[in-house]
């Protein structure tokens, strides 16, 4: 298997889930500031010209949230996805939360914090969005009551997907008033098989650049 993708992005949430299931794969940089994603090749896998993408075989798989049902499907002794209806039911509910909810708000503060054009940012809607990361993190924050995964008692799809969101929300400074996020986060980037926090590979990008 082949992962195309670039430092602290979503592509951090499919080596994640690479990493569980103890795929091999080769990890291959896309350079955004360099326009590789917007090369014919690239396009041929991802017409949006976004990452990450993974390819197995004659199989092309854009989006990160795809990508992690995909592996837990192929590899069902992962345990990513439990076969219990009622838990099914509750990973999909967690992960629409966290791709609707959590990520959302944090595209907007990205988008108008550097990736728009100065003249195109609205640094209003930057403190908007942040309001509405912050009221749903304490959602989930509450759900973590108790809890050492968002779902069941393993790991999962809803925690691959989530647990880079919080990490995100972390590295913006939003999760100071949520301890069971700080410490769901403490866990979860313990284990073996976590990627990079975002501040590092944002940190390993700088010492590159």
């Amino acid at each position: 298997m082949k992962l195309y993708g670039f430092g602290p992005t979503r592509s951090l949430r499919a080596q994640w889930s690479l990493n569980e299931v103890g795929a091999d794969y080769e990890f291959i940089p896309i350079r955004l500031l360099a326009g590789d994603q917007l090369t014919p090749e690239f396009l041929r896998l991802n017409p949006a010209a976004k990452i990450p993408v993974l390819v197995d075989g004659d199989i092309v798989i854009p989006e990160s949230a795809a990508i992690v049902f995909y592996l837990a499907e192929k590899y069902p002794g992962s345990g990513l996805m439990p076969t219990d209806p009622v838990e099914r039911a509750a990973i999909y509910r967690w992960v629409m939360f966290a791709m609707t909810e959590l990520e959302q708000p944090l595209w907007r503060i990205a988008r108008n914090s550097f990736l728009y054009p100065e003249a195109e940012r609205q640094p209003s809607d930057i403190a908007i969005a942040n309001r509405e990361f912050i009221a749903m993190a304490a959602i989930l924050d509450r759900h973590m009551q108790g809890r050492d995964f968002i779902v069941g008692d393993r790991f999962s799809v809803a925690d691959c997907v989530t647990a880079y969101l919080v990490d995100w929300g972390d590295h913006r400074g939003l999760i100071g008033d949520c301890p069971q996020l700080q410490a769901y986060l403490a866990r979860m980037y313990a284990r073996p098989t976590a990627p990079r926090r975002i501040a590092a590979a944002f940190a390993d990008l700088q010492s590159a650049a």
